[in-house]
């Protein structure tokens, strides 16, 4: 690394930091950028300064998006009457290959871990609440958080808030939870969208 100019190496210690990136696989991609035509270059770096400044969260399901509603929340013909809450981004884009599923979602950004000081109020799980509340036409939650202690401790949380909004609303959820496919401490992100596929057709009463 001694030897490589000085802004190769940089590009290099910054990619290390990337998860699943080490030493030698940082300095094959820097080494790659710098053969990659200049135009390919530009466009990349261009689309990395604006990731901040152009993505946001939908203002519905929290989905990260360019505009204010997300693709799916806009898609009028996705089921409204099924939520889905999953911990992250990456798990609604695992629903998504192979159209397995055709609800809407509730993206939490997070799970309850009390050892890494995350609790209820650092997920979006009021925005969920406030949606069962003022949403007419949802009938079921699908409570897809991971199958490890957290995302267990997750939905448990999820579901005695949803029986408090049926307490002050008198509406009535069916609140289910992903079944059999998925074993115990699985990642939904791994997870090949046949095994989801069976997952939701065997969802059980939570």
């Amino acid at each position: 690394m001694s030897s490589l100019p000085n802004n190769l190496k940089q590009i290099a210690f910054f990619l290390q930091r990337l998860p699943g990136i080490g030493e030698k696989t940082a300095n094959r991609l820097a080494f790659y950028f710098l053969r990659i035509p200049q135009d390919d270059l530009e466009e990349f770096a261009q689309n990395v300064q604006e990731l901040k400044e152009k993505t946001k969260m939908c203002k519905i399901c929290l989905n990260l998006t360019e505009e204010e509603i997300c693709a799916v929340c806009d898609n009028d013909n996705r089921e409204k009457t099924t939520i889905t809450v999953v911990e992250d981004v990456l798990d609604l884009l695992s629903f998504e290959t192979g159209n397995i599923y055709t609800g809407v979602y509730h993206v939490l950004h997070g799970k309850i871990d009390p050892l890494n000081h995350v609790g209820p109020e650092d997920i979006h799980v009021k925005e969920l609440l406030r949606r069962l509340e003022n949403e007419s036409k949802v009938k079921e939650v699908i409570l897809a958080t991971n199958l490890d202690m957290e995302g267990e401790a997750t939905a448990m949380y999820i579901k005695n808030r949803i029986h408090d909004v049926h307490e002050k609303t008198k509406k009535s959820f069916k609140v289910t939870r992903l079944a059999y496919g998925l074993p115990m401490g699985a990642n939904l992100e791994y997870a090949d969208y046949m095994t989801l596929k069976r997952a939701i057709e065997g969802r059980n009463e939570y």
